[in-house]
C-alpha cells in the first residue's frame, strides 16, 4: 500500500544517517515547486470581469496594469488565501472564454456561500449537493460564462 508523504514547514533539515530524513529533504529542496501563484481565469471584458470578482465574489484588487495592445493584466486576491487569481485571456486563447474552468475554489461552508452569492446575483448552475466522496459541491457561472465548482463541506 502507498503510504503518503507529508512534511510540516517546522521539520528539520534532512541528516544523511535517517531515510525519513532524507524523503523532508527531497520534498524541501531548493529549486522545487512550494505553491501555486496564480490561477489564470480567461475573460473578454476586464470591466466586467473586475466588478463580478471584486462586488459579487468578495474578491481583493490588487493590481490592475495596462501591458499594451488593449491588454491589461488584473490581478486579485481571495481574502485570507495566498494563491491570487489573474484576469487575463492571451493571445490565441480567447476560445477558452466562458469554459469550463480546470479548478475549484473551496469553502468551508458551501450552503451558506451558495446563499450570500446568489443574493449578490451569482448564478448557479448546480445548488449545494452533496458528493458520495463526502464534501459538497455548487456550480456557478462568472461574467464572463466560465462554469466554476465551489466544493467543501
Amino acid at each position: 500500500m502507498h503510504t503518503p508523504l507529508h512534511a510540516s514547514p517546522g521539520d528539520k533539515p534532512a541528516s544523511r544517517s535517517n531515510p525519513r530524513d532524507a524523503v523532508t529533504a527531497l520534498i524541501y529542496a531548493p529549486g522545487m515547486i512550494t505553491a501555486i501563484k496564480f490561477l489564470s481565469i480567461p475573460i473578454a471584458d476586464p470591466d466586467r470581469a473586475i466588478a463580478f470578482y471584486r462586488d459579487k465574489l468578495g474578491f481583493e484588487l490588487v493590481e490592475d496594469q495596462p501591458m499594451g495592445g488593449g491588454k491589461r493584466w488584473i490581478t486579485l486576491r481571495i481574502p485570507g488565501a495566498q494563491t491570487e487569481v489573474v484576469l487575463f485571456t492571451p493571445d490565441g486563447q480567447e476560445d477558452r472564454v466562458g469554459s469550463f474552468l480546470n479548478a475549484s475554489f473551496t469553502s468551508a461552508d458551501v450552503q451558506q456561500t451558495f446563499e450570500l452569492y446568489t443574493s449578490r446575483g451569482v448564478t448557479f448552475t448546480q445548488p449545494p449537493k452533496k458528493q458520495p466522496w463526502g464534501g459538497t459541491l455548487a456550480i456557478f457561472k462568472d461574467s464572463e460564462g466560465n462554469t466554476i465548482v465551489l466544493s467543501g463541506a
